[in-house]
């Protein structure tokens, strides 16, 4: 299995559009571990079309717990389990993350209940290993070790970034944070940063169409960080390549790639990619096949 990065969801906020892109998702395929990263809706589509045995899931990670990033989590997993799941799921995410779960599981305890009686499944309820965590190193198998930071984004505390490290390779999300400095360090040197980003002349367009307008807009401003802003952590990181992702907005047809990128590159000169659903980084440095990327 070659290491690669597939943006399953490249969207910020949970609204869907006709023919938009869908919510926050990621695949991480590193050191022969299956890696999800974030459960957007529309992530167990994505899995299965990156080419993914969703019996293979391994290891899961959610940032934190706004709807764009969690929704689908559940869903996840139950689809797994009716598709041949069997081995045991370590699920990774700040304080809450088991209440979703159990909740879950209590919603779905009808089907639940009845296919284990009725095709002999084993207990989905009992093959999801949670993990709750915080700041610092969160898990280290294998030569994989993956470490987290609390990043700023209000109102909610428990937002984090994450750092994967293997075989040399150093992969960083910074999960959804205003700009905040501390980040730089620690994505120091990574070979990609994955970092959320927002165009300032989208927003307007973007609140008028959601609702709430006012509200909307402070909250995106005081939580989100700009393109600019992204390429400033990214310099200051020295970081080989930078992904924009979890774009604001990302379905407004007035705005292109080449609007991204003349952003970004006010403080960022070095790789550069602009997510969109299903795009491939591969990380082994090998020739880009069609549609990918390479770091």
């Amino acid at each position: 299995m070659s290491d690669r990065l597939v943006l399953l969801g490249s969207k910020g906020g949970p609204a869907l559009r006709s023919g938009g892109p869908w919510p926050s998702s990621s695949l991480l395929e590193l050191g022969w571990r299956t890696i999800v990263v974030d459960c957007g809706l529309g992530v167990t589509r994505g899995l299965v079309d990156a080419g993914v045995s969703l019996k293979a899931l391994d290891l899961i990670f959610v940032t934190h717990l706004h709807s764009d990033h969690v929704l689908e989590l559940g869903a996840l997993l139950h689809t797994a389990w009716t598709a041949g799941l069997a081995n045991p799921v370590t699920l990774f995410g700040p304080p809450g993350t088991g209440h979703y779960w159990r909740r879950f599981c209590q919603a779905m305890e009808f089907d639940i209940e009845i296919r284990i009686v009725d095709e002999g499944r084993p207990d989905i309820r009992e093959m999801a290993s949670i993990v709750e965590f915080g700041e610092g190193e969160i898990f280290a198998q294998r030569g994989l070790k993956v470490s987290a930071l609390r990043v700023d984004h209000p109102p909610v505390t428990d937002c984090f970034a994450l750092r994967f490290d293997h075989a040399g390779k150093s992969i960083v999300f910074s999960a959804d944070t205003a700009f905040f400095p501390p980040l730089a360090g620690f994505a120091r040197n990574a070979d990609i940063l994955v970092h959320e980003a927002m165009l300032e002349e989208g927003i307007e367009r973007l609140v008028a169409r959601t609702g709430n307008g006012a509200r909307l807009k402070e909250h995106l401003l005081a939580s989100h960080s700009f393109a600019e802003q992204a390429g400033r952590i990214a310099s200051d990181a020295g970081v080989k390549r930078l992904v924009l992702n979890h774009l604001i907005p990302a379905d407004d047809a007035a705005i292109g790639e080449a609007d991204w990128e003349a952003a970004v590159r006010k403080s960022w000169a070095g790789d550069l990619t602009i997510a969109r659903d299903g795009l491939v980084v591969n990380l082994d440095g090998a020739k880009a096949a069609s549609g990918e990327e390479t770091a």
